[in-house]
């Protein structure tokens, strides 16, 4: 067969799939594939819209996944066949074909891997991503949009749906800020480690001396809240403002003051929702944003709680993550894993999969080591 280092590789990748498929737990995973197939089938579903396109996303997943994991197996097995065949006709090129498969079937497989590290209490949500402005000015607004560009094509290269609930445009361009949700299975658990500071440096394009300029956007990812988890919310804490969504320089895009801002008084959260056309959908909207960063903000409350117990210092790696320079010389270093890329336009792009994957094993990691000290003080 083929050479001694091919035939352990191959082992190796078998038992790395075979415990890949007993953490997924594929039979669970036809199981409820058949019940949804059978739920979307029933022509009483869409009269219930968001529960019929929560039964769709899921459907779609879940097949996707199978489908990903059953094509892995039988690509190990092909390619265990083309060392076999290469052996046999002692032919260099086949056995050229079979190396490079192996590798991007590595690939596949690790990526697939860390799909089985998210098992946090709210990994498998969707996600709500916030992004914010910070110092730079003008350049900080144009780099914000930049950054939206980039985790929607992100989401537009997994074939995941969006959906931007509000954008505030800056005066001489980019944007102020912008909330929008990634609806896809265990967006959240993919995306939290994006949350932080992403800091930028460039010759500014809005400098006419042709200047360096730093600057800086935060991002915020929480879950989206789901009926089970009772987020109480008072009326009697909320400030709310309608008025009339609009584009870049001012051009308006409805005709009603249909947009809604709701103000969180006890915390000073503020949210915001325009895409819809009436105001009574954007209120709604708005208030599941609230009630996500609610409780994200109480679990947060509850870890730091639980920290100063056990006389923990808080977590800090929300803070500033990462760096995009693309001057004096090109690199975007991920701060925490040591990730880093020589071609900026493409992670600007979307092309980002590295960095999370690489964030994805450190925060389990991170999370390991704190579970350990909490025992070993218990």
């Amino acid at each position: 067969m083929a050479g001694i280092d091919s035939v352990d590789q191959l082992k190796e990748l078998g038992s790395t799939l075979t415990g890949i498929e007993a953490v997924l737990d594929l039979d669970a995973m036809r199981a409820e594939i058949a019940k949804l197939r059978e739920e979307s089938a029933d022509p009483d579903l869409w009269s219930d819209q968001e529960r019929a396109q929560q039964v769709t996303r899921r459907l779609s997943y879940l097949e996707n996944e199978l489908n990903r994991v059953t094509s892995l197996r039988q690509r190990l097995e092909d390619v265990a066949t083309l060392y076999e065949l290469a052996e046999e006709m002692d032919d260099a090129d086949t056995r050229a074909e079979a190396d490079a498969e192996l590798e991007s079937l590595r690939k596949d497989i690790q990526q697939l891997e860390v799909r089985t590290l998210m098992s946090g209490e709210y990994d498998h949500r969707e996600a709500l991503i916030t992004i914010n402005a910070q110092a730079g000015g003008v350049d900080a607004a144009d780099w914000a949009q930049q950054l939206q560009r980039m985790y929607l094509r992100w989401a537009e290269r997994h074939g995941y749906p969006t959906e931007i609930y509000e954008t505030s445009y800056a005066e001489e361009a980019g944007i102020k800020s912008t909330t929008f949700a990634v609806k896809a299975p265990y967006a959240y658990g993919t995306l939290r480690g994006e949350h932080g500071t992403h800091r930028l440096v460039r010759i500014s394009p809005f400098d006419n001396q042709g200047r360096r300029q730093t600057s800086f956007a935060g991002l915020d990812v929480v879950p989206v809240v789901e009926q089970s988890d009772h987020v109480e919310v008072d009326e009697n804490d909320l400030r709310i403002d309608v008025y009339r969504s609009s584009g870049p320089g001012g051009q308006g895009v409805n005709t009603t003051d249909s947009a809604v801002r709701i103000t969180h008084i006890p915390t000073g959260i503020v949210v915001s929702c325009q895409n819809e056309r009436s105001q009574l959908q954007n209120k709604a909207t708005a208030m599941a944003v609230l009630k996500a960063k609610l409780l994200e903000r109480k679990r947060q409350e509850e870890a730091a709680k639980m920290a100063d117990l056990r006389g923990e210092g808080t977590s800090s790696w929300g803070t500033q993550i990462r760096n995009y320079v693309l001057h004096p010389y090109q690199i975007v270093k991920d701060l925490r894993t040591g990730v880093e890329s020589g071609n900026p336009a493409a992670v600007l792009d979307g092309e980002i999969d590295e960095f999370i994957e690489a964030e994805i094993r450190w925060l389990r990691q991170r999370e390991s080591e704190q579970k350990q000290k909490q025992e070993a003080t218990s």
